[in-house]
């Protein structure tokens, strides 16, 4: 018995010795190595997209003045232009003139001196009746003369004498964008609403975004087709807006004309995406952003694959690229980053 149970006893401690024999070692502790990368040269662009509105830019409201009844209204588009009749009161036309003084007295007799005179005067003489004064802002016979002939070929009852009702006057050309009264309505009153002739995109953005911006700068348009093309900022205006009881921050409107207008032609309003490049770097020092090292004492460092740091100042960023720039960084330099 007892040489059976040292012959089991051997057997069981050679099965265990056995065992353990089989057992694969411990694996070996393995640092991986940093992911790394190469400091390049490459062109940053920051680029920043807006909601934007195609159409003909604010309207100017035209308002009639003087007694008697609309009788005729132009349509909706109707392009104006020095000279058009514009809509008629009692029947008789009221045309546009050009300039920045409105009609508030007759011009009917020689002596007359004011900034209208003048206005008069040079309309008379665009639209092909000369005059020949040296005082140009003082009625003379030549300008009544003029005067007589233009108001003859309207078909103006009783020519020689200009009256505020029978014109009106605008900056420039310009397009019937809508209409405010009715025929049969009082000729002293909101007519119509005329805007700019060509197409511009009014984009409104908060007053810091707003500083980024410079008249000048180049755009990208996304029409409403999904079609891209070119504008150029025209205007930023210098008041800022913000609604009654509105949470959102004040805005300012900044005005971009299209490069090409035969491009939105096909709209008269839509609402456009508008791309603007608020900063732009040309061959510069470049990593991806995440081979910043944040610094305790503030700024960022990049790190060499032998854990020394070098600190950097960062530009733009743009497309997971940052520019930077340090003592000791150049192109090629290698750089640990996150994998």
């Amino acid at each position: 018995m007892a040489a059976a149970a040292l012959v089991a006893a051997l057997a069981g401690g050679g099965i265990a010795y056995a065992a353990r024999r089989e057992q694969p070692p411990p694996a070996a502790m393995v640092t991986p190595s940093p992911a790394t990368t190469a400091v390049r040269r490459a062109d940053l662009s920051d680029n920043r997209q807006f909601s934007g509105t195609l159409g003909f830019g604010a309207a100017r409201k035209v308002q009639g003045i003087g007694p008697g009844t609309i009788t005729r209204l132009p349509a909706v588009g109707t392009k104006v232009v020095r000279g058009t009749r514009l809509y008629r009161v009692d029947d008789q036309p009221v045309v546009v003139l050009y300039g920045d003084t409105p009609p508030f007295r007759v011009i009917d007799r020689a002596g007359l001196r004011g900034s209208d005179v003048r206005q008069l005067r040079r309309n008379l003489s665009a639209l092909g009746y000369r005059t020949w004064s040296v005082h140009q802002d003082t009625t003379d016979r030549s300008l009544l003369d003029a005067l007589k002939a233009w108001q003859k070929k309207l078909g103006v009852p009783a020519p020689g004498a200009l009256r505020p009702g029978q014109v009106v006057v605008l900056a420039g050309p310009g397009r019937v964008s809508g209409l405010d009264a009715l025929p049969g309505a009082p000729a002293a009153g909101p007519v119509l609403q005329v805007t700019s002739t060509g197409q511009v995109v009014s984009v409104a953005m908060s007053a810091v975004d707003a500083g980024a911006v410079k008249r000048g700068a180049r755009v990208t348009l996304t029409l409403p087709d999904a079609r891209e093309t070119a504008g150029t900022v025209t205007a930023i205006s210098r008041t800022i807006a913000q609604g009654p009881d509105s949470g959102e921050p004040p805005k300012v409107t900044v005005t971009v004309t299209p490069a090409r207008p035969r491009d939105v032609a096909s709209f008269d309003t839509a609402p456009v995406r508008v791309r603007f490049t608020t900063a732009a770097r040309r061959n510069v020092l470049t990593v991806p952003v995440g081979a910043l090292v944040a610094l305790r004492e503030g700024g960022y460092a990049v790190q060499r694959p032998d854990g020394s740091l070098i600190a950097v100042e960062t530009g733009v960023f743009a497309g997971g690229l940052v520019e930077v720039k340090g003592t000791g960084l150049a192109e090629g330099t290698t750089v640990v980053t996150a994998s």
